[in-house]
């Protein structure tokens, strides 16, 4: 059998396995720090056994509570400091022990790095600490791995991520003679990062042909109940990610709260002012929370990051994982269906035009 064909047997074999394998990646939590893949040891938080069941973050070994903060929505703000920090070390008081964050959430003043790192100074032992590269070059890019070691407080990260790689011209420019990859390999070298990854949630055509040109350690892919119907990340790219062993990592959850019942949508007119664009959201969405987490984490993902704007969210959400058992293929498809009518709001940033 030759490897395209391998391949392919592999995915269907994951379509006809669902949601059985996202009970078989459950992973004990051991009662200390363990070996991590390539040296030294990972991150441990005491309090994840007690709070959450964990996954193996694919071959990196590292047992990941199903839900992860993400570096978003409070995190984001400028001048947001106390909330911020209050929610960070809550997560970690709960069993969290995975933070996601980016050199650009929070602009230029990376406010998501500088409230993490305010925490990280302190706590870092306890958190899988990953940030993430926009930039295309290797030279940017290493600036921007400096900065973002020195606002998150720390000599390392734990993995460090290619950012919104969407389109073919971004897999081009980053493999490019002086592209990010460069600075990826660089940094892993000189032990500033453990684990190397990708990120996007445009279409999953670039993100696939990424994986076929560098053996990464980690995949951060959006997932929601709207999947099915534009390009679709759970077809083909979360096959191909099972079948190299990435930690698999989802993201827009709740499509930015669109997909959910109890969000009240804001006037058409201010939509219109946001960087979403022209998908607009005239109606609440259909599913609840525990629906909408529930939906993504059936599938064989590692973890899920949301971002949350207090900590009334985030103890739901730790809460929700916490009781959290797979959903079968028919409920699954019934959540899928029931989420049509707000797919396309809920899956905005496939939507939105780009250069």
């Amino acid at each position: 059998m030759s490897d395209h064909q391998q391949g392919g047997s592999a995915r269907r074999e994951f379509m006809k396995l669902g949601t059985a394998a996202a009970a078989a990646v459950v992973a004990p939590v051991a009662g200390a720090a363990a070996p991590a893949a390539g040296g030294g040891v990972h991150p441990f938080n005491p309090a994840t056994a007690k709070w959450m069941p964990t996954r193996n973050l694919g071959r990196t070994g590292f047992p990941v509570a199903l839900f992860s903060l993400g570096g978003q929505a409070a995190l984001q703000r400028g001048n947001n400091e106390e909330r911020s920090v209050g929610i960070i070390e809550r997560a970690l008081d709960l069993g969290v022990n995975y933070i996601d964050t980016s050199s650009i959430y929070g602009g230029p003043e990376r406010w998501s790095e500088r409230y993490i790192g305010q925490v990280m100074k302190r706590r870092r032992a306890q958190a899988f600490l990953n940030s993430k590269t926009k930039e295309r070059t290797r030279d940017a890019s290493m600036r921007m791995i400096e900065k973002s070691l020195e606002l998150l407080q720390t000599d390392h990260l734990d993995s460090w991520q290619l950012h919104d790689i969407g389109l073919m011209e971004d897999v081009e420019a980053v493999f490019a003679k002086g592209g990010a990859m460069e600075a990826l390999i660089q940094a892993k070298e000189q032990k500033m990062v453990r684990h190397l990854g990708l990120t996007g949630h445009f279409r999953p055509d670039a993100l696939m042909e990424a994986m076929r040109r560098f053996r990464f350690d980690t995949i951060l892919l959006a997932l929601n109940a709207g999947d099915n119907y534009n390009y679709s990340f759970a077809k083909e790219l979360l096959p191909l990610a099972v079948e190299q062993q990435l930690g698999i990592i989802g993201m827009k959850v709740p499509g930015r709260s669109r997909l959910l019942s109890s969000w009240t949508p804001p006037p058409l007119e201010e939509q219109k002012k946001s960087w979403e664009g022209a998908v607009l959201a005239p109606t609440p969405g259909t599913l609840t929370m525990r629906e909408a987490l529930y939906y993504t984490l059936s599938h064989p993902v590692s973890t899920v990051i949301i971002g949350c704007d207090t900590v009334a969210q985030l103890e739901e959400n730790i809460q929700l994982s916490r009781e959290f058992t797979p959903l079968s293929h028919a409920q699954v498809a019934k959540l899928a269906e029931r989420a049509a009518p707000v797919a396309k709001p809920a899956m905005f940033f496939q939507y939105v035009s780009r250069p």
